[in-house]
């Protein structure tokens, strides 16, 4: 078990920014199937496994919300249908490779959870203000990493618009014109039942158009979040062990004589 363990650290250690935002995606998925496998095998009231869920979801409701603050950044790791986690890493293994060749891992991360963070606040906002939520509000959640990953679709599109992506059926199609039937599938779809979703998509996508659009003029809009990763990273860091070694200074008489050695040596080359 200590071998397997140690063999999963240095995966994810070894592994770059976006094979982490996927492995945490992933491993998110399998360990809420196996808790709703084990809550089933042993008769456990599906209550309780809603009542988990829902503290890991963003609440639409502000009182719940205040109550849980987290789960404006669980919610964009978490998934229950199959389906939906495997588009969202297929989108996120496409885009996230071209992003993190112009803008590296780092940035990757900080537009992926800016990005679901904006787009969760946006989602609150929404079923807060618009006449249309005001019955749903209470009742309402949601989860994914859909509004992290438009962020990430957007932000690219934004940087690299005339880049080809080779689409099946179709051929080769700019990133322009993905993000922008991205953008507009999630506007006429805010009348679905999946409304929440769409505007949260919707979130992101600003966020991600607007930091590229900041960072081209020197605005770099996710710097402290940034910083936070920096922190973190040197705070698990493992610190390298410091031998100190202890000489005994030289008296005069060696002193000299080591400095002659030194000298003949030197006259010799």
């Amino acid at each position: 078990m200590n071998t397997l363990i140690y063999d999963i650290k240095r995966f994810f250690r070894n592994a770059n920014a976006l094979n982490r935002l996927i492995i945490i995606n992933v491993a998110v998925y399998v360990s809420v199937q196996i808790l709703s496998s084990l809550f089933h095998v042993f008769l456990v009231s599906p209550k309780y496994y809603t009542a988990i869920m829902q503290h890991l979801m963003v609440p639409a409701d502000i009182g719940k919300l205040i109550l849980q603050p987290w789960s404006l950044f669980t919610y964009m790791f978490l998934h229950e249908e199959f389906f939906h986690i495997l588009f969202n890493m297929l989108w996120l293994w496409i885009f996230g490779q071209i992003f993190i060749y112009y803008k590296g891992g780092k940035s990757l991360i900080t537009v992926y959870v800016l990005g679901g963070l904006c787009g969760g606040i946006l989602y609150v906002i929404a079923f807060n203000v618009l006449p249309l939520f005001v019955n749903s509000v209470h009742v309402s959640y949601a989860l994914g990493a859909s509004a992290g990953i438009l962020a990430i679709v957007i932000a690219t599109a934004t940087l690299v618009p005339n880049y080809n992506i080779n689409l099946i059926l179709i051929g080769p199609v700019p990133l322009k014109y993905i993000a922008i039937f991205s953008v507009a599938s999630d506007l006429i779809s805010l009348h679905s039942d999946n409304a929440g979703g769409h505007i949260a998509h919707i979130g992101g996508a600003i966020f991600g158009f607007i930091y590229i659009k900041q960072m081209q003029k020197g605005n770099n809009l996710g710097k402290w979040f940034e910083n936070i990763l920096d922190s973190l990273k040197s705070f698990f860091k493992p610190k390298p062990k410091i031998r100190v070694a202890h000489k005994r200074p030289l008296t005069d008489e060696q002193f000299a004589e080591k400095k002659k050695a030194n000298q003949d040596q030197i006259d010799l080359i």
